[in-house]
C-alpha cells in the first residue's frame, strides 16, 4: 500500500519534535556540573520500492536505476558528546574535577553503584565524602573529626592533619572507572549513569594511570553545551519543523483540489 506524503511530513515533525527537545534539555543543563550534551541522531524508514535497478525492462535491457520512495525518518537514538567541560575553580576542598577520560564511582542505596562527572561533593555528619544526595564515594573514604588541611592528590590519595599530629596522614586513595564504550551508559538523573551491557563492565584503576583522567582538588567541571551551537540547532530545527507542516498543508490543498475535480 503506498504511503501517502501526509505521513512522510509528519514522520518528519515527530523527528524534529523530538531533536528540539533533546536541544531543550541541554540548554536546560548549561548550569549543570559535569553534564554533558546530547545529540540527536535519525535514520531513515524503509523504502518502498517500485523497480529494482538492474531489473529487466526488455529482453535484452535491464533499468540502469531503481524507482525507490522513501517513507519518511524516525529517531534512531541520541549520542552523549563526552568532551571535556571547563574546569572552574571554587576553593572547596571537597570539589573535585576530572581531568581527562573516567568517572567517580558513586555507591547507591541497596548495594548498587553509578557513575558520575559532577564532582561537587560534601561530608556527611559521619565524616564520609558524599554526593548532594547523601550517596557516598566508593571506596568510601572517611574523613576523622577535627582533621585539617584535607588534601586529595590528582591520583586519587586523601590525606589530612589529624588533631594533635604534626605530619598529614593517607585516609584512603579514590579510583575512578573508566568504560569500554561510555556513550553505552544509561542516564539516570541526578548527575548519575548507570552500567550497561552496552557499556561494558567498568575497569577501575588509578586517577591518571592508564588513560584516566586525573583528579583537580578545589574544582568543578563545567557542563559542555555551548550555546551558540545549541541555538544554531534550534533555528535549523525550528525551520525543518515549519517546512513539514508546509509540506502538510500543499499534500492537503493537492487532495481538497483532486477531490473537487472528481
Amino acid at each position: 500500500m503506498p504511503i501517502s506524503a501526509l505521513h512522510v511530513a509528519r514522520t518528519g515533525l515527530e523527528a524534529q519534535d523530538a531533536r528540539m527537545r533533546v536541544i531543550a534539555n541541554n540548554l536546560a543543563n548549561i548550569g549543570t556540573t559535569g553534564f554533558k550534551r546530547d545529540r540527536a541522531n535519525f535514520e531513515t524508514l524503509m523504502y518502498q520500492d517500485n523497480r529494482v535497478a538492474g531489473q529487466r525492462s526488455s529482453t535484452e535491457t535491464a533499468y540502469a536505476t531503481g524507482l525507490n520512495l522513501g517513507t519518511g525518518v524516525a529517531l534512531q537514538g541520541t549520542s552523549r558528546i563526552a568532551t571535556q567541560g571547563t574546569l572552574d575553580t571554587t576553593g572547596n576542598a571537597f570539589d573535585l574535577a576530572l581531568d581527562g577520560d573516567g568517572y567517580f564511582q558513586i555507591a547507591l542505596p541497596g548495594g548498587g553503584l553509578a557513575y558520575s562527572r559532577a564532582g561537587n561533593f560534601t561530608l556527611s555528619a559521619e565524616g564520609q565524602i558524599v554526593t548532594a544526595q547523601g550517596y557516598p564515594l566508593e571506596p568510601a573514604v572517611s574523613v576523622p573529626q577535627g582533621a585539617q588541611s584535607v588534601t586529595i592528590a590528582p591520583d586519587g590519595t586523601v590525606s589530612a592533619v589529624l588533631a594533635g599530629e604534626a605530619e598529614p596522614t593517607e585516609l584512603g586513595q579514590l579510583t575512578i572507572a573508566r568504560f569500554t564504550n561510555a556513550a553505552g551508559l544509561q542516564a539516570s538523573g541526578s548527575n548519575l549513569l548507570l552500567e550497561t551491557a552496552a557499556s561494558g563492565p567498568a575497569e577501575i584503576g588509578v586517577a591518571g594511570s592508564e588513560g584516566r583522567g586525573s583528579i583537580r582538588q578545589g574544582m568543578l567541571e563545567a557542563s559542555n553545551v555551548n550555546v551558540v551551537e545549541e541555538m544554531v540547532a534550534m533555528i535549523e530545527a525550528q525551520r525543518a519543523y515549519e517546512i513539514n507542516t508546509k509540506m502538510i498543508s500543499a499534500v492537503d490543498d493537492m487532495l481538497r483540489n483532486a477531490n473537487q475535480a472528481l
